[in-house]
Formats: C-alpha cells, structure tokens, sequence
C-alpha cells in the first residue's frame, strides 16, 4: 500500500426524510482541506469506476457546455447531446481518460447516473437537468442505482441512493483503491 496521504471518508447523509444519501468526503490527512489536483482525480475515478458495479453509468453536464464540447472534441471523449444541446451526457470514459476529465472539470459541480436507464437514455431527466441541474436528481434517483452530485472542488461525492447503503460503498470502494495513497473509512 501506498504511503497514506488522504483519507476518503464515507458516511449515511441526513438529506431529509424522502432522500437516502451517502457522502463521500476526499480531504489531505495532514491539513484535513479537500484534495485536490492529479490524486485527487486519480481517487476519484477509483470511486467512480467502482461504485456502479456491472450497471452502465455516465457524467451529465449541463453548464459551461462549450467548454466540456471542446474538451471532449480535442481529446476524443465520446458524448451525447440532449435535451437540444442544453445537457452532455459522457458514458463512462475508460482509464486515462476518465482521470484527466476528472482533474480538468474539478472545479465544476456536474453529475453521474448509475442504472439501466442510462443506457436507455431518460429525457424527461436530461431536460430536467438542463433547467435545473443536480436538482432534477431529487425526483428521479429512484430508478437508478445511483445519482451522484460531484463537487470534487469542495473534496465532496454526494450519492442519492435507495440501493447502495454505506457499507456497500465502502465495499465497492475499497479494493478500488487499495494500491492509491488514500484510507476508505467511515468518520471517527
């Protein structure tokens, strides 16, 4: 195992007594502030690629879409665009490329969609998300495994979930992560 530089804290959140959500907190050990950059992005695909399982899943985008076009143009990222062009749907980027989309978009808040319907496709979702974006999750993320708010800037995952308890992440999680220099733990 790598030397341990970051800790990846996993935790049921209280969103209100119709959401089921589990945080996922990505901070330096030393300095407790969120991690940030190359590791961070790194972590952050281990988590991303792990916690869907074998369900098919995706980035939706919906704000600074020129950017995240372009983007993908020049480094060969496939996308989807919906909801007439308002909303970017990325299906899961292998590898490499998921890390260096993840450290170029950190500083953007954007979502994942984890179930069936992603490969499906959901337009009432995908409209939704471009007038509203994340929030348009609060009514759908029953039927997927997951929905997931990534704020990677603030070292934050937030998943809505009625499928994957805690344990469950930190399950999926943890062999993801095994060789990265990072703990997977529940707060103390």
């Amino acid at each position: 195992m790598a030397d341990l530089q970051y800790v990846l804290e996993v935790e049921p959140l209280d969103l209100g007594a119709d959401v089921k959500a589990v945080g996922l907190d990505l901070a330096e050990i030393e300095t407790r502030e969120p991690a940030r950059g190359a590791d961070a992005a790194r972590l952050w695909a281990a988590a991303l690629g792990a916690l869907p399982g074998n369900e098919p899943w995706a980035f939706d985008f919906y704000a600074h879409l020129d950017r995240v076009r372009e983007y993908c143009r020049i480094n060969d990222v496939a996308f989807e665009e919906k909801a007439a062009g308002r909303c970017l749907v990325i299906p899961a980027p292998p590898g490499d490329a998921l890390v260096r989309l993840l450290e170029r978009f950190a500083d953007e808040t954007f979502g994942v969609r984890a179930g069936a319907l992603v490969d499906a496709g959901d337009p009432h979702v995908e409209g939704e998300l471009a007038r509203h974006g994340v929030d348009a999750y609060h009514a759908a993320f029953r039927n997927y495994l997951f929905c997931a708010v990534c704020d990677f800037e603030n070292g934050f995952l937030t998943l809505l979930t009625e499928q994957l308890w805690t344990s469950e992440v930190l399950r999926r999680i943890k062999p993801a992560t095994a060789a990265l220099p990072v703990e997977v733990a529940r707060p103390q």
